[in-house]
C-alpha cells in the first residue's frame, strides 16, 4: 500500500536536496506531507515516470520539481500528469541560474509549470504556492496560511518599531 501525500518532490539530482530542504521545512510547518525523489529527466526516464505514477497514485495533489541546469525536470512532470507543477530553478553551471530560470518560466503553450525565485526563496515560495493550491478546497490550510501571513507581517513591524528606537547603527550592531 501506497503511503498517501499532499505533494510530492522530485529532484534532479542530490545536490539540490541543500535548496529543497526549505520546502520539506515548510510543507511540514503547514501539516502537509510529501514524498520526496531524485530522477533525472535525462538520465533516468523511466524513474522519473515510475516516481510521477506513484506519487499520483499516492494522492498527491501538486508537484514541486527543482532542477538546475537545462532545467528539464519540471516540464517532464507537467508532460506527464495534469496535476499542478511548480519548478525551482536551482543555483548551478556555467550559466550561474539563468539556464534554469528561462528552461522553467519558457515553457510551451498548453504544458504550464508555475516558476517560483532561484534558490532558497523559490524553495521557501514553492511549499508556500503548494500549500495555498492545495488550501483552495482546505479551509483549515488556509487558515494556516493567513497566520503564517500574519505572522510575518508581524515579525517586519516588530523589526520596524525595533529600528524606530534604537537608528540605523544600533540596530545594525545588534543584528550582528
Amino acid at each position: 500500500m501506497t503511503k498517501s501525500i499532499d505533494a510530492a518532490i522530485i529532484v534532479g539530482s542530490d545536490s539540490d536536496l541543500d535548496i529543497i530542504e526549505q520546502t520539506c521545512k515548510i510543507l511540514e510547518y503547514f501539516d502537509l506531507t510529501y514524498s520526496l525523489n531524485i530522477a533525472s529527466a535525462h538520465r533516468t526516464a523511466e524513474h522519473l515516470k515510475e516516481c510521477i505514477e506513484k506519487s499520483q497514485k499516492a494522492g498527491a495533489k501538486v508537484f514541486i520539481a527543482g532542477a538546475g541546469m537545462s532545467a528539464a525536470l519540471p516540464g517532464v512532470i507537467a508532460a506527464q500528469t495534469v496535476l499542478p507543477v511548480i519548478g525551482v530553478p536551482i543555483k548551478g553551471g556555467s550559466l550561474a541560474s539563468l539556464d534554469s530560470l528561462f528552461s522553467i518560466v519558457q515553457m510551451p503553450a498548453g504544458a504550464p509549470v508555475a516558476c517560483v525565485a532561484v534558490g532558497k526563496a523559490g524553495a521557501v515560495n514553492a511549499a508556500v504556492l503548494a500549500a495555498q493550491i492545495i488550501a483552495v478546497s482546505d479551509k483549515s490550510l488556509r487558515e494556516k496560511l493567513q497566520k503564517y501571513k500574519d505572522d510575518m507581517a508581524g515579525e517586519i513591524v516588530k523589526k520596524d518599531l525595533k529600528l524606530q528606537k534604537l537608528g540605523i547603527r544600533k540596530y545594525l550592531q545588534c543584528k550582528k
